[in-house]
């Protein structure tokens, strides 16, 4: 379907010229044949002034003649024409502005005088200009999808009509359709998810994010991650979960238990990273006792460190707040009024204090705490330029004093390296739990310094301290085997880079163990192969026979599994702008069993969500479009939305719906592409999807 106007403006290029456009600018000029004894002047004036009338009068019930009779209107969009003002003009106005504004098809009808030595050439009739409306429906269930709009905008008023202005006839779906073809929408493409993590065969894992609607619901999102055998690391939302209340530990573990079960990954869940909140700490647990029940392997869990830094730089905040807040009030303003924005610009190049891009963000995040203090610590003097200039708008109040911006210049030197870690850890292609331990670490031994110096004042030192606890509690959080193998299979850390907190000679031991019990075989995949569950130690008696044969066994094995490992820690780190996926790739051939493990263990996620959600204003939109969507349809859209991200195609039951590679409004239908812009093909389109 073309969607401009120039078919409908074809159509009537493509009609007789004296119908439409010739007749009107020059209406002397007429095709029409005259009979025998008709050529006098006089019969030629009579034919060609009634002529004139019926030309003026076609599209009159188009335009309204205004009150002082020297203008006429359009009905549609107001436009005003001289009275004098050709009828194949006004024709073109609505052709051009208006396609398909006659519902008949008949764009042009003449009534002259019917004189017996007159003949009307037969005149051909244009086809109105073709609409897929279920096209342009399907394109606001993209919208809607993509924006994360509650469905009910579409029952707006002010939408339809808005639509009627370009074409009358335009229909919308109603409501409850819209919403029933968003749920099988939800449907078709979560059997394509299924389908999918049918194939995946590494171990996966899974993080969990939790919020609470303007409804008072309290929703848990999954989202599953894991590598391919191609080294490509993957990751799919699993679903969007209303938490029944009381919203406890056991409120989340049942819900959790059934969407694993849904995608039947129960048991080749390896880990679970959650937000630090109590009650997901308990779920998790829950979940631990049910799988080691079970004897389906490793499963461990993991707080978010991005929360966990959150807390921390929150914590150092504290002091500044109320300078942060003062200068946020001024940003404000200032991105509100081209006048402050224009003048603050002048200032900074006067000062020669930087160049600033307006808006300035003004997020409650970090990433919007620390330009704050960037503001103040850069361009002092053009805030205060701009607050006295504008003095009677924006009151004195609003200029900070020497002690504040004294404050707000400590607390900015101060917090820079979070300011660098945070960036570092969101611009990172993959920050893998051994990476963010290394930046932690890091962060703790800055508090530490601030802590201890003497140098320090007293109020940042007592920053420091709140801090310090913090990241002790995330450190004691994270201080098992479990975090430990993750990040020595990172080649960028292993075990010289490690947190000193890890660095025991105990979890090596034990990681050698699980190396051994778990990937020591070729046959990794079914764990249940070489080694049974009665092969561990403390998991149960094992007869006479099957002792010897362990012992038999575990020697042959050993020389060459520890090999590989031993190897492998022997070698140097390697850099820290290192893809980790691709060495991984290509050493695996060096290392096949260890490189099983680590695909399976560097999937493991260290924050709960993408790290710029927690740290920059990108999670301020993703909250409010959480907070504002009606729980009839925050399930569907939230997934769809997320599907589509990660490069599903929308479906509808067995059609794929393309809106990109080949053409807005195609759809492949058993295999075959269809594009929805003639009425053959629309029929068949509109037969098999709606």
């Amino acid at each position: 379907m073309d969607w401009t106007v120039s078919t409908a403006f074809k159509n009537l290029k493509e009609m007789e010229p004296k119908s439409v456009m010739d007749t009107a600018i020059i209406p002397t000029v007429d095709g029409i044949d005259m009979g025998v004894g008709s050529s006098e002047k006089g019969n030629i004036a009579n034919v060609a002034k009634p002529r004139k009338k019926s030309m003026t009068s076609v599209y009159l019930k188009f335009f309204e003649t205004a009150p002082d009779g020297k203008t006429r209107r359009c009905k549609f969009c107001g436009q005003s024409y001289s009275i004098a003002t050709a009828t194949g003009n006004l024709g073109r106005h609505l052709a051009n502005r208006h396609p398909g504004y006659d519902k008949s098809g008949e764009l042009v009808t003449t009534s002259s005088p019917q004189a017996a030595n007159v003949v009307k050439k037969p005149q051909s009739h244009a086809k109105p200009p073709s609409v897929d409306f279920d096209h342009l429906n399907w394109l606001l269930i993209k919208l809607v999808i993509l924006a994360s709009f509650p469905p009910s905008m579409l029952e707006e008023k002010w939408l339809a009509n808005s639509y009627k202005f370009l074409n009358p006839s335009i229909q919308l779906w109603p409501q409850d359709k819209f919403q029933a073809v968003i749920h099988e929408v939800f449907r078709s493409m979560q059997e394509d998810i299924k389908a999918s993590l049918e194939q995946v065969t590494p171990k996966v894992s899974i993080t969990l994010d939790f919020w609470t609607s303007y409804e008072q619901i309290t929703y848990m999102s999954i989202v599953c991650h894991w590598i391919d055998d191609n080294w490509s690391f993957q990751k799919v939302l699993l679903d969007i979960c209303r938490i029944p209340y009381p919203y406890g530990g056991a409120e989340i573990y049942s819900t959790l238990v059934k969407v694993l079960k849904m995608y039947n990954i129960e048991n080749r869940i390896l880990s679970c990273t959650h937000d630090n909140s109590q009650n997901a700490i308990h779920a998790c647990h829950m979940l631990w006792q049910d799988l080691d029940g079970q004897k389906a392997g490793i499963f461990c869990f993991f707080p978010c460190a991005g929360r966990a830094l959150n807390l921390i730089i929150e914590a150092g905040l504290r002091t500044t707040k109320p300078v942060v807040s003062k200068v946020r009030d001024f940003v404000l303003e200032m991105n509100s009024s081209l006048d402050l924005s224009d003048y603050f610009i002048q200032s900074a190049a006067t000062y020669q204090e930087g160049s600033w891009k307006i808006p300035l963000d003004v997020s409650s995040r970090w990433s919007g705490n620390y330009l704050m203090l960037d503001i103040v610590r850069k361009a002092s003097k053009s805030m205060d330029a701009v607050i006295r200039k504008f003095e009677e708008k924006l009151g004195p109040q609003m200029l900070l004093s020497s002690q504040e911006k004294n404050l707000a210049n400590i607390m900015h030197a101060f917090l820079e390296p979070f300011y660098k870690t945070t960036n570092n850890i969101c611009s990172n292609k993959m920050p893998t739990i051994g990476l963010v331990l290394f930046f932690m670490d890091h962060i703790s031994e800055t508090i530490a310094a601030c802590r201890d110096s003497c140098h320090s004042p007293e109020w940042l030192k007592h920053a420091a301290e709140e801090m310090a606890k913090r990241a002790q509690s995330y450190n004691n959080q994270v201080s098992n085997i479990y975090t430990y193998m993750t990040a020595i299979l990172d080649p960028r850390i292993k075990v010289e880079l490690i947190p000193e907190s890890l660095n025991s000679g105990n979890y090596l031991k034990e990681a050698r163990i699980n190396f051994l019990r778990y990937y020591a075989t070729s046959h990794f995949h079914s764990l249940a192969g070489a080694y049974s569950g009665h092969e561990i130690e403390d998991r149960g008696p094992v007869s006479f026979a099957e002792e010897l044969a362990r012992k038999k066994r575990k020697p042959s094995m050993n020389n060459a599994t520890t090999d590989e490992l031993t190897q492998y820690l022997g070698e140097p780190p390697a850099p820290i702008a290192t893809d980790v996926l691709e060495w991984w790739k290509v050493n695996s051939t060096r290392y096949p069993r260890l490189s099983l493990m680590a695909r399976d263990f560097l999937a493991v996620q260290a924050t709960s969500v993408a790290p710029e959600e927690l740290f920059c204003s990108k999670g301020d939109e993703i909250d409010k479009q959480r907070y504002s969507m009606p729980y009839e349809s925050a399930q569907c859209l939230l997934c769809v939305k997320s599907w589509t991200q990660s490069g599903l195609m929308l479906k509808y039951k067995s059609t794929k719906i393309d809106f990109e590679s080949h053409g807005i409004g195609s759809f492949c239908w058993d295999g075959k592409w269809c594009h929805s812009n003639n009425g053959e093909e629309t029929k068949m389109t509109n037969k098999h999807m709606v």
